[in-house]
């Protein structure tokens, strides 16, 4: 399970970064996006990977699942989307301002 687990967080990571290097602004954003998923995954699993194991320490109950991880996770995933909406915005006004979504676009000078 651990394998699977660090192999999607590597996976995620490289399919962000490979989209952030891209010169278009969706892409960048989905990039970031995946990257903040891949995150997410990570936290989470610095709660111990257990199955079926409760997030609270009861009496007689030996093997249980670390709680704050799932509580940042939960955070992060508020914090992500509120980045992401706020980014889709700033894309947006520039793509219009600009006429196209390209990120290194060099502005035409004014006629003179």
């Amino acid at each position: 399970m651990e394998l699977i687990v660090a192999v999607s967080v590597g996976a995620l990571t490289a399919a962000g970064v490979y989209l952030m290097l891209r010169l278009r602004v969706f892409p960048v954003i989905l990039g970031l996006t995946l990257l903040s998923y891949a995150t997410n995954v990570f936290l989470f699993a610095t709660g111990r990977l257990a199955v079926g194991a409760p997030p609270v320490l009861k009496d007689g109950i030996e093997i249980y699942s670390d709680p704050l991880p799932q509580a940042l996770v939960l955070t992060a995933i508020v914090i992500s989307f509120g980045m992401t909406a706020v980014l889709v915005l700033i894309a947006l006004g520039a793509t219009v301002e600009a006429g196209t979504d390209e990120v290194n676009v060099p502005r035409k000078e004014d006629d003179k």
